[in-house]
């Protein structure tokens, strides 16, 4: 009994211990997942959580991205561990500056970190550092200035990026030289490396572990020094909600880049057949949300002025049938543009070929499907109106044609006027009841073909028995 009151007691009191608040992330850093690390700190302050463990196993990510998390676990009132985990896991890049920002650093067995060279924007990359050359050396004269320039801006952002790095390192009191070594040499370490080198604070199997590791120890953050109670903490993780699900779906380059495909193709299928509604709707709310998710991410102007003009030389095939001109110009300008869309080298980000692929020939297909519909229609004799009745077969009715008036003849006749129809009458054609005129008298039963027409008035010429019938005939 003695020792059930005593376990009951030890349940109460770690119930009502701070919890400890795991954030899990895996894959590139972007957008939706620093909304996701910064939510996930902010939740941990409103529930007076006495840790936050960011959980990493990223190839790195985006420069904008990565300062955005690092701020806010800079801020943060609440400790944070930033914890690469679980075995096999990296933290590379972008993550190896988040785990140098942190309160805590730690490591699972079996993970690395490191390489934490800036990636260069652009299509060209970033070259390794053995490829560089210091000003001075020979390179030849051809290109001399846009290598200088080139190496200039290589420098600016390598400084930059070390300077950085070493800023969290003496911030926090790790190893800033192999920080630094991190960015200008690219190199990597293993978890226990890592902590011979001064580099993590601990090695820990699982969150659990580094809780109960951690007990007892005082942290120093925005707020002032906390000491951890960690050793029977709850602890709690936070999974994704739908917004953090859809930000990392639409924040995706290839799914933003379809959103923006079908979002134009939509509006020209809306305006090319206003009354549809649902092409013109969808297309819309495409357009924005692929727009929405582009201006999140690092893109080319260039490559997106690309990208569109080919999705309008693709509508123009449909309108303006250029044997092919305006389409393959539209392809090979929608296929550059996507290259060139996303403006870094960042693992995890850019637009696969079989996307650009797939999307240029969808849209090959559906214009020049249409543009072929358009153009079978446009061929296609007149159905309707004034002009379909003319060509069409008629029947003399009643009498026939008789002589109605004689031609215009005299020095007051017109001689650039056609010679006036001098028979009259009635005839069948398509059904309905004509009034006819012929230039020469035709019998009733006489086939006839409209030859013309002058308000309620056809003129017909004789059908003649070798004449081949055509639309209209009465059967």
């Amino acid at each position: 009994m003695l020792i059930g009151l005593l376990l009951a007691c030890a349940a109460a009191a770690a119930a009502t211990r701070a919890p400890v608040v795991v954030i899990p992330v895996t894959g590139a850093i972007g957008p939706a997942s620093a909304d996701f690390i910064v939510r996930g700190l902010e939740r941990a302050a409103r529930e007076r959580a006495q840790l936050a463990i960011v959980q990493l196993d990223t190839p790195g990510g985006l420069d904008t991205s990565m300062r955005q998390i690092i701020k806010a676990i800079v801020g943060s009132g609440v400790p944070v561990a930033a914890f690469v985990a679980p075995g096999g896991a990296r933290a590379a890049s972008a993550g190896t500056y988040i785990v140098y920002a942190s309160h805590i650093a730690a490591m699972a067995p079996g993970t690395n970190l490191g390489a934490a060279s800036p990636v260069q924007l652009g299509i060209g990359g970033q070259a390794p550092p053995a490829a560089r050359r210091e000003p001075g050396t020979a390179s030849g004269a051809s290109g001399a200035g846009a290598a200088d320039a080139e190496s200039t801006e290589t420098r600016k952002a390598m400084q930059d990026a070390a300077a950085y790095i070493r800023g969290l390192a003496q911030l926090r009191g790790r190893n800033a030289d192999w920080a630094e070594r991190a960015v200008r040499e690219a190199v990597s370490l293993p978890a226990s490396d890592a902590l011979a080198q001064h580099v993590v604070d601990l090695i820990a199997n699982d969150p659990a572990d580094l809780a109960a590791k951690l007990d007892g120890r005082q942290v120093v953050t925005a707020t002032g020094a906390h000491r951890l109670d960690t050793a029977h903490a709850p602890i709690e993780t936070i999974e994704p909600d739908w917004r953090s699900r859809l930000l990392a779906t639409v924040a995706d380059p290839s799914v933003a880049l379809v959103l923006v495909t079908l979002g134009m193709y939509g509006l020209f299928f809306e305006f090319a057949n206003p009354g549809f509604v649902l092409p013109g709707v969808a297309g819309a709310i495409s357009l924005l949300v692929g727009l929405f998710a582009l201006q999140m991410l690092p893109i080319s102007y260039a490559g997106l002025a690309l990208v569109l003009l080919g999705i309008a030389f693709l509508i123009a095939e449909a309108f303006l049938p250029t044997f092919g001109t305006l389409g393959v110009g539209g392809i090979v300008a929608f296929a550059i543009g996507a290259l060139m869309l996303i403006d870094t080298d960042v693992p995890g980000y850019g637009v696969p070929w079989p996307v650009i692929a797939s999307l240029a020939a969808a849209g090959a297909i559906l214009v020049f499907g249409v543009s072929s519909f358009a153009l079978r229609a446009r061929r296609r004799p007149v159905v309707t109106g004034a002009e379909a009745i003319v060509g069409s077969i008629g029947e003399v009715l009643d009498d026939g044609l008789v002589p109605d008036q004689p031609p215009q003849v005299g020095p007051s006749a017109d001689p650039a006027a056609p010679l006036a129809p001098s028979a009259a009458g009635w005839a069948r054609v398509h059904g309905e009841r004509w009034r006819v005129a012929s230039a020469t008298p035709i019998a009733a039963g006489r086939r006839v073909r409209v030859t013309g027409r002058s308000g309620l008035t056809l003129t017909v010429a004789p059908l003649y028995d070798n004449t081949a019938p055509t639309q209209g005939e009465p059967s």
